[in-house]
């Protein structure tokens, strides 16, 4: 079964198109390192809620929009090994350079958290 890798963030209204220019530049890394599929999610029809919501586990201002995405892998021990390597490259790579080349959102506001799957339709070819 994928392994995933669940992300929210907000995201300035202002910045949707860079928001864009960002994934499809950065998510190209992740696909070379291993990923098997990514999407990247803009917020469409996000309800505040009563007592908890999106806007608050990432303390979404109002002008901004909460994005949601993910990162699937093959299995757990390709995302570790994978994500090791990538995590040792952006040290000492220039394209992850946050001077050069800024996130279009305030990343100390992101949540993250990788996910087993424990259901998955439809099933692959194989069953899983």
């Amino acid at each position: 079964m994928p392994y995933v890798d669940g992300f929210v963030i907000a995201v300035p209204a202002a910045n949707k198109d860079k928001f864009i220019a960002h994934a499809r530049e950065f998510d190209t890394y992740f696909m070379e390192y291993g990923a098997t599929r990514i999407v990247e999610c803009w917020g469409d029809d996000v309800e505040h809620g009563k007592q908890t919501d999106f806007f608050r586990a990432v303390a979404a201002k109002e002008d901004e929009v909460v994005c949601f995405s993910w990162i699937e892998w093959p299995d757990k021990g390709t995302r570790d090994r994978q994500m090791g390597l990538l995590m040792e490259l952006m040290k000492t790579d220039p394209r992850f350079d946050p001077e050069k080349n800024p996130m279009p959102f305030d990343g100390a506001r992101m949540i993250f958290g990788g996910f087993q799957s424990v259901v998955v339709l439809p099933q692959s070819e194989q069953g899983e």
